[in-house]
């Protein structure tokens, strides 16, 4: 599923054991041109280090494992405002000193990565976009469990400029190439989201971090509160309404293992989120689902994997945390990871602990973005973008969000827009702003693309109604266009099959239709299965 069109750099790191602890290998596992296939070694920057060592002080919210060799347990102050005031102007601003080391720690692992040859590559890279007026896809893999840690997100090459995550002309992903090819899959013409919320108390072994101490989460207005927000993220209202398509959100509450996972192979979802809680383990963590009954990272990447989900999202504080033993790293041990690793195509976790409105401000976004038809990694630096503008740069809510995709895969998961498509003559462009809207609530909008709409409980149909009078394949909206005086009209019908009939309001009486169609003019309400279901009504927006 790569975009032929689109330019990748994959940049590998790996330990050189036989050297020493502290050297590495940088190479090029892919490049836009042949002679970017380039190697590097270096040992690790004692400079970066002390940066890390401080920067973590300052900014983790849990207490993280060590990671590479730092050399002294305690880093002078003068050592570290020398190395800042290396790379970046003085300033007495308020608030300047956690904005100078959050620079100064992306400088420093810029630096330190983009060195010597890699650094050619890079710029050549990067040129080659910019002549092209493309995005770089810029891809990392970490083959060693001790870089795992760091902060790659908050990269730039230079005070001033954006981190590498930030940009939407250098698109940053972390990789595998410890996976097998990616399988083919159609895009989608809708977002099906499965939404799982898990366990309602912190996991009594008290390994959840502070912040989560004491807090019960309230799961039944959660899993609504996760709803709305998913679906008014994408309701098709606002600039670029038509090039958007509606997120069908499923939710289940504590679900069992077992009945969550007959959902995902019933359904046909294309997004898995988890809200809960849960830790870290060796096999990609435990999600506490239910009480008593937890699931591990291997278990649910079997099943992701199987159903083709194509992106998971982890709204917990430790889905991009490996395991530790020891106090030391343990391989592909993070929930992230482990599914990358089994095959699912892309995984957005947590770095850290994050703020519930922290996390609810970047899934609305990101949503958006996602029925905005933007490929993922572009939808996370976006989305990345607005945490930053709400709680600034010198706070770690925007580094939080780690983004892990195949390198197989483009991001894409909906069909692009047709923007060239060949009309007859005289056919009008207002086929495409016809739409149903719930009465009681004007922002719940579900446009009809390409004269077509099924209707239904099932996740597969275009719009969602789980009312229990509603069938799983309830009725469709279809459109016949009609040659009237020299030009093309369009009239839309709604065509029943449902066990139990829709209404639909003329002349001041609702009328019945079952198993037959009916044509639907502008502003005709329509109830699906019962008199007592919601009220839509048929619009052009």
């Amino acid at each position: 599923m790569t975009d032929s069109d689109s330019l990748s750099l994959r940049i590998a790191i790996d330990q050189l054991v036989s050297v020493g602890e502290d050297h590495y290998a940088i190479w090029v596992l892919e490049s836009p041109f042949p002679g970017g296939y380039v190697h590097h070694d270096c040992p690790l920057d004692d400079e970066l280090m002390g940066i890390w060592q401080s920067w973590r002080e300052f900014f983790s919210l849990r207490g993280l494992p060590n990671v590479p060799h730092v050399p002294s347990a305690y880093v002078p102050q003068f050592v570290l405002e020398d190395s800042l005031a290396a790379m970046l102007p003085k300033t007495d601003q308020p608030g300047s000193r956690t904005s100078r080391l959050m620079q100064g720690m992306g400088i420093a692992l810029w630096r330190w990565l983009f060195s010597g040859v890699i650094q050619q590559s890079m710029e050549r890279s990067m040129g080659m976009a910019m002549g092209q007026d493309k995005p770089l896809r810029l891809r990392l893999e970490l083959r060693t469990p001790k870089l795992i840690n760091l902060p790659w997100e908050v990269m730039q090459a230079q005070a001033g400029r954006p981190a590498v995550s930030l940009s939407q002309k250098i698109l940053f992903s972390r990789t595998t190439s410890a996976v097998d090819p990616l399988p083919p899959f159609e895009l989608d013409h809708a977002l099906r989201v499965l939404l799982v919320l898990g366990q309602d108390v912190p996991d009594p072994s008290g390994t959840e971090n502070r912040r989560d101490q004491g807090q019960v989460l309230q799961l039944q207005d959660e899993a609504q509160v996760l709803t709305n927000i998913l679906e008014q993220g994408t309701s098709g209202i606002g600039r670029g309404a038509f090039n958007k398509v509606h997120c069908q959100v499923h939710a289940l509450v504590e679900p069992d293992p077992a009945a969550m996972i007959r959902e995902l192979e019933s359904g046909q979802y294309n997004i898995f989120f988890y809200a809960g809680h849960g830790v870290p383990a060796p096999d990609g963590g435990l999600l506490f689902v239910r009480s008593g009954n937890p699931l591990n990272g291997t278990e649910l990447a079997q099943v992701l994997t199987r159903c083709q989900i194509r992106l998971a999202v982890f709204n917990t504080c430790w889905g991009a945390q490996p395991d530790q033993r020891d106090r030391q790293v343990i391989p592909r041990s993070s929930l992230a990871e482990v599914l990358l690793h089994h095959g699912v195509p892309a995984v957005v976790a947590m770095r850290d602990s994050i703020a519930d409105e922290e996390a609810l401000s970047f899934i609305q976004l990101f949503a958006q973005q996602l029925a905005e038809r933007k490929p993922v990694d572009q939808a996370v630096a976006i989305a990345r973008q607005h945490l930053l503008t709400l709680y600034r740069f010198n706070q770690p809510a925007w580094t939080l969000p780690v983004l892990y995709m195949h390198p197989d895969f483009d991001g894409a998961i909906l069909e692009p827009v047709q923007e060239d498509v060949t009309r007859i003559p005289g056919e009008e462009y207002s086929q495409q702003g016809v739409a149903l809207r719930y009465v009681e609530n004007p922002t719940a909008v579900w446009p009809i693309h390409d004269g077509f709409m099924r209707i239904g409980r099932l996740p597969d149909n275009d719009l969602v109604i789980s009312e229990p009078w509603v069938s799983s394949r309830h009725a469709e909206i279809f459109c016949r266009n009609v040659f009237e005086a020299g030009t093309v009209q369009p009239n839309y019908f709604l065509r029943d099959a449902s066990r139990y009939g829709t209404y639909y309001y003329l002349e001041g009486q609702w009328h019945h239709v079952h198993r037959d169609e009916v044509p639907l003019s502008l502003g005709m309400r329509v109830r699906f299965g019962s008199k007592e279901g919601q009220p839509m009504e048929f619009v052009i927006e």
